[in-house]
């Protein structure tokens, strides 16, 4: 019998006698006296003794390997940006990185290749959280660039801040074709990943008759169907739960059968494939801030982005969008060469400043209500008006629904839809 520390076999596949069982599996750095083995089933296994049968080295995909494509499907563009659907564990160290190509992805989920044929492009290697403007303006000019040639667009994601990444998209591209985003909630080399399944899934969004940007995640926490969000209407509402992300005072305009590949649509109106010309309008202002008001927080916050150049502004209210009555003169005099936009923390339901004091006066004072609008998607507009547009232009556009972020009332029963 042999222990870790005798083997210099981490990061090789391994077969051990042990317990009087034989285990197979890849060897994993320990922090312990323990040797750890990561199971065919995705699990970790730890021994303290265990004799060593046969090693072998773990064979890697090579990046430029070709995808064998069928003639009689259509093909789609992956775009890979990171994140976890496209991340394993790293051996040397244990912990889970992005790393790896989107056409390492697709050999990782042969069940695309039935749906459509595949052309994959590693455009960023980055977690969610690192997230620019500069990577949104890249991302649409690249997928701006795939929608002259491709049937569809997938774009593989870290799910935290994907929502941003749809909202901004969907302002910056006018298709005419279905632009996917996708992330997972576990990587693909444990039991419980939904990666194959989401996959699968926006493949078959990606040639449908859709045509709009939108987020396909699963549906439920079981392996039966996921949701077609739209892009400006979507939250990733939990942490690490695989239904994480909901449809925030909207239906969600689908659902894809995981087992049977087919599209149920829930809402008629969705913009559909070729309805739109291709066009991309990708300028941004970075100077605009997301503030979420809380009980004392002073009004000077609004003076201090001010005073560095900031021109809009979206505040996460109370309510139905209030802030406290100490704000009043500070929002009046920013009103007026400013876009103060005003949003909910309550997420559902919408903004209505006239129904109590506090927000007749912000009315009053200029600030302009978000609808229903969640406050990324308010911020992420008002990013893409003031980049596009002058101050006052954008003051009206900012109220109108341009690609779906604001509905014409809000529908209680949506609160519950499931």
């Amino acid at each position: 019998m042999v222990n870790a520390g005798n083997a210099n076999i981490t990061g090789k596949r391994v077969k051990i006698k042990a317990k009087g069982r034989i285990f197979e599996g890849i060897a994993m750095p320990s922090t312990t006296d323990s040797f750890v083995l990561k199971l065919n089933n995705g699990y970790n296994v730890g021994f303290f003794e265990y004799e060593l049968l046969e090693v072998k080295d773990v064979k890697k995909m090579e990046e430029t390997q070709e995808l064998l494509k069928n003639p009689e499907l259509p093909t789609v563009k992956i775009i890979s940006t990171g994140g976890t659907i496209a991340s394993k564990v790293d051996y040397n160290t244990g912990a889970v990185t992005s790393q790896f190509t989107a056409e390492e992805i697709v050999g990782d989920v042969p069940e695309v290749a039935e749906v459509c044929n595949i052309d994959a492009t590693l455009l960023y290697n980055i977690l969610s959280e690192n997230m620019k403007v500069q990577h949104w303006k890249k991302l649409a000019r690249e997928v701006y660039s795939a929608l002259k040639d491709y049937e569809g667009v997938i774009i593989t994601h870290g799910t935290d801040t994907m929502a941003y990444t749809a909202s901004a998209l969907a302002f910056m591209i006018s298709t005419p074709k279905p632009v996917v985003l996708v992330g997972a909630q576990r990587s693909s080399d444990r039991p419980s990943s939904d990666a194959a399944m989401n996959l699968t899934c926006s493949a078959v969004t990606a040639i449908s008759d859709l045509g709009e940007v939108v987020v396909v995640m699963h549906a439920t926490t079981s392996d039966d169907y996921c949701y077609v969000h739209r892009g400006v209407k979507v939250r990733k509402c939990h942490t690490s739960r695989r239904d994480a992300f909901r449809s925030i005072n909207f239906t969600p305009l689908g659902k894809i059968d995981y087992s049977t590949r087919q599209i149920e649509w829930f809402v008629k109106d969705r913009f559909k494939r070729g309805e739109r010309e291709l066009e991309l309008r990708d300028k941004m202002e970075e100077n605009c801030i997301l503030i979420k008001f809380f009980p004392g927080l002073k009004p000077d916050i609004l003076d201090y982005y001010y005073d560095r150049g900031y021109r809009g502004f979206v505040i996460e209210g109370t309510g139905l969008g209030h802030v406290s009555t100490d704000w009043i003169d500070t929002l009046r005099r920013i009103c007026e060469d400013c876009v103060v936009v005003m949003t909910s923390q309550c997420l559902w339901g919408r903004v209505c400043d006239r129904v109590y004091d506090t927000g007749r006066y912000l009315l009053k004072a200029g600030v302009i209500e978000g609808e229903d609008m969640l406050p990324e998607v308010a911020l992420v507009k008002l990013m893409w008006l003031l980049g596009n547009y002058d101050i006052e232009d954008a003051k009206k556009l900012v109220k109108e629904n341009l690609v779906g972020e604001i509905t014409k009332s809000t529908r209680y029963w949506e609160f519950e839809f499931e």
